[in-house]
């Protein structure tokens, strides 16, 4: 079962919202339940704190009339549910730039303003969380664990856009479709993960899984989430066969 939250400070609009989530698993008959709902950050906080091993999907505003914002949370939360899917529900479309500040990895920022529209876009994303949630129990999918700071964080290969690295001595960042990562390791240890990343650099080791387009002249690789990567003149060739049709 996925564990639903709803973290939303106006009791009106988490009501509808909430009615909302529990009409689109009625529709659609799927094994999610509502466990957790509130309009104080700091009890989400502790109900995951008291109820480790959960994999949620989160539903937060981002302005909880409170010291810590959505955003924060969501940061937090990723303490106790590295794996888990948050969809931001707010007025703010300019806070949006926060979710890579805060090295969030959203699935959906839905604006509230039109009714219609967020009623879909719910739905929407209960669709796609159990079809994730499901592909996650179903398949066997390979994983990277790696520690930042004091957190050991997992990540599936699918979900890592590419690995470059740091400025810093000794370690790697690593690429996902809206967060990064920084941590202790080798761009040798990252290469040979798995046969779907490949070191185009001496600097970037790719998931060809999730090349958009190959630029030549440019010796560029643009990826689905628009960041862009350096591929060496000898490896062009190699990367240029791996993705026949997205060259220009």
């Amino acid at each position: 079962m996925l564990s639903i939250f709803v973290c939303e400070d106006d009791k009106v609009q988490r009501r509808q919202i909430l009615q909302q989530i529990e009409k689109a698993i009625m529709i659609e008959d799927f094994d999610m339940k509502i466990v957790f709902e509130t309009g104080n950050p700091e009890a989400l906080l502790n109900y995951l704190k008291g109820n480790k091993g959960l994999t949620g999907l989160y539903f937060l505003d981002v302005d909880l009339q409170h010291q810590m914002n959505g955003i924060e949370l969501a940061s937090k939360i990723r303490d106790y549910d590295d794996l888990g899917k948050i969809i931001f529900i707010t007025t703010h479309s300019e806070m949006t730039y926060l979710t890579f500040t805060y090295k969030v990895e959203a699935m959906d920022y839905i604006i509230k303003d039109d009714n219609q529209l967020l009623r879909e876009r719910i739905h929407e994303c209960i669709k796609v969380a159990n079809r994730r949630h499901n592909n996650d129990i179903n398949e066997e999918k390979k994983s990277l664990s790696i520690k930042v700071g004091d957190r050991l964080v997992s990540l599936s290969h699918d979900e890592i856009m590419f690995f470059e690295t740091s400025p810093q001595s000794h370690k790697m960042i690593v690429h996902l479709e809206n967060a990064e990562y920084e941590y202790y390791g080798s761009i040798k240890d990252v290469e040979v993960l798995d046969q779907q990343f490949v070191k185009c650099h001496k600097s970037f080791v790719v998931n060809t899984d999730r090349i958009k387009n190959v630029r030549v002249k440019e010796r560029e690789i643009e990826m689905t989430n628009g960041e862009i990567c350096l591929v060496s003149f000898r490896m062009l060739k190699v990367v240029k066969e791996i993705v026949k049709g997205m060259v220009n």
